[in-house]
């Protein structure tokens, strides 16, 4: 990286300069650039965030910041060096956010801030003058520690005006919003360009057109840049909501549709005691709190702060893989403390948790029961639990129990006023799905099984009939043939649905 009539000063190992120390500092005319290079190493062990001070001086409307680290070779089985990075203003670097600039995670080498404009995952916005922060994420470290270079270049001139952010509407109008109450589609856990996916906010909004969905969720890692990239792109058809995915280092969450603009961060570790704080904050901001992939093995990627203040839990991410296997059974166990007892429960999504090519946006797809496409709509439906999940826009299903005087429940409901040696009728309407196997799931594990897989192009009706003595909850499944490589695991999962509780009014104390 060169710039003309720039001046470049290293300062002391892991020390930037300061105002008229041959540093990021001083003053200059405009289009001046005033370049420092901090060197260190860090060892295993260090800190989740490493801040690196640096002076802003007035009449600087650019920070431009360009980093490298070595990765030596390690011994077969031992973690190599990844380093994150992000920028905090002279607002400071307090959890809560207040100084927050962006985050890059490990996707980008370099980025710059300044009034009106940045690299995606930076937000826009004045550059004053004080003491900011590089952040560095030592995300794992060799034994042979981690030595980073990291160059901060400072360019002078006048502020740009600042536009006025645009976010999307919290409702779509015209035709799909005009079926009213009705099923609709939808993918919450997608990443762009502004973290580490490689497609534009306009590419994953023709994507999830291409894939039937009727709404998108933004959820790219650790920051809110993306709130305000997508004007133009919503639509009638697509209703766009934001939000953020919250990577700390004891498992991902997805603070799914808060107010835009809201932040929330993720230094933490589950024995700080923080996450409640942040989920509650999610929350007010009017979000909903989802657990990702509470299973997968990657460094930080497996849940360890309970479930007591999910709203609910992603239990199918992308394809279908053995971690989602385990979430399935870890969630389906937590019902039964629900099943027959009145109490809250879980409910269950799917997302794709796209990236990149040749990740398909809508695989799977989480189908929601709301009363209109809006968010406050869409999201009242996932809290309630009125949702199943299918691997794509093809596999259709409408599921229900009812007994008792005529009574019925749909998925995510209790069908009550029921005994509980009532015989009850679980139906399960199923399109899209050829080859596949109807199963039926309850508080003893897989009572029923079609006998038959599901014959071409792919529609059949499946009943069963069982009592609340039998099955406190009843859910569906329908799945692929097994591969016979799985390990005695069953077919990969082609939709289920959260459950219908069969309510006789006999809760246990």
């Amino acid at each position: 990286m060169t710039f003309a009539n720039d001046a470049s000063a290293a300062g002391p190992s892991g020390t930037p300069g300061t105002p008229g120390s041959g540093g990021a500092g001083g003053s200059g005319a405009a289009g001046r650039r005033v370049r420092e290079t901090v060197t260190g190493t860090l060892p295993t062990g260090s800190p989740d965030v490493v801040y690196l001070p640096f002076q802003v001086p007035h009449g600087v409307n650019e920070v431009h910041v360009a980093y490298t680290y070595d990765r030596p070779a390690v011994p077969v089985g031992t973690q190599g060096n990844a380093l994150d990075i992000g920028l905090f203003d002279e607002r400071g670097t307090a959890l809560g956010g207040a100084g927050f600039r962006g985050w890059s995670g490990g996707a980008r080498t370099e980025f710059f801030v300044r009034s009106g404009d940045a690299t995606p995952g930076y937000l826009t916005g004045p550059v004053r003058p004080g003491t900011w922060h590089v952040a560095l994420g030592p995300y794992t470290v060799a034994p042979q520690g981690l030595a980073y270079e990291v160059t901060i270049t400072l360019t002078y001139g006048d502020q740009a005006p600042e536009p006025r952010p645009v976010y999307p509407p919290e409702r779509a109008k015209g035709r799909v919003a005009g079926r009213g109450p009705a099923w609709y589609r939808g993918d919450c856990h997608l990443h762009s360009v502004h973290s580490d996916g490689t497609r534009t906010p306009a590419r994953i909004a023709a994507l999830a057109r291409a894939a039937g969905l009727d709404f998108l969720h933004s959820s790219d890692h650790n920051t809110t840049s993306a709130h305000r990239a997508w004007d133009g792109l919503w639509g009638d058809d697509l209703l766009i909501l934001v939000g953020e995915e919250v990577t700390t280092r004891n498992g991902h969450v997805l603070a799914l549709s808060p107010d835009p603009g809201t932040f929330v961060d993720w230094r933490y570790r589950a024995r700080d005691r923080r996450f409640g704080h942040y989920a509650r904050a999610v929350r007010a901001a009017g979000g909903l709190v989802v657990p990702a992939h509470p299973h997968q093995t990657c460094v930080g990627c497996a849940w360890k702060y309970g479930f007591a203040d999910a709203d609910a839990v992603e239990v199918w991410n992308g394809p279908w893989t053995p971690d989602d296997e385990v979430s399935l059974a870890a969630w389906d166990n937590s019902l039964i403390e629900s099943g027959g007892s009145g109490r809250a429960w879980t409910p269950a999504l799917g997302n794709s948790d796209a990236h990149r090519d040749p990740d398909v946006i809508g695989e799977p797809q989480t189908v929601v029961l709301a009363d209109e496409l809006s968010r406050t709509a869409i999201l009242a439906g996932l809290r309630a639990g009125h949702s199943y999940v299918a691997e794509s826009s093809k596999v259709a299903l409408a599921f229900t129990v009812s007994g008792g005087r005529g009574r019925q429940a749909g998925i995510g409901e209790r069908l009550t006023g029921v005994r509980p040696d009532d015989e009850v009728t679980v139906r399960l309407e199923v399109t899209g799905a050829p080859g596949c196997t109807v199963r039926f799931v309850t508080d003893q594990g897989t009572l029923f099984t079609a006998p038959a897989p599901i014959p071409a192009p792919g529609s059949a009706v499946v009943e069963w009939t069982t009592t609340p003595r039998h099955a406190s909850y009843v859910r569906a499944e329908v799945r692929h043939p097994a591969s016979g490589q799985g390990g005695g695991l069953p077919g990969a999962v082609a939709a289920f649905t959260n459950p219908v509780f069969l309510d006789t009014g006999e809760a246990a104390d």
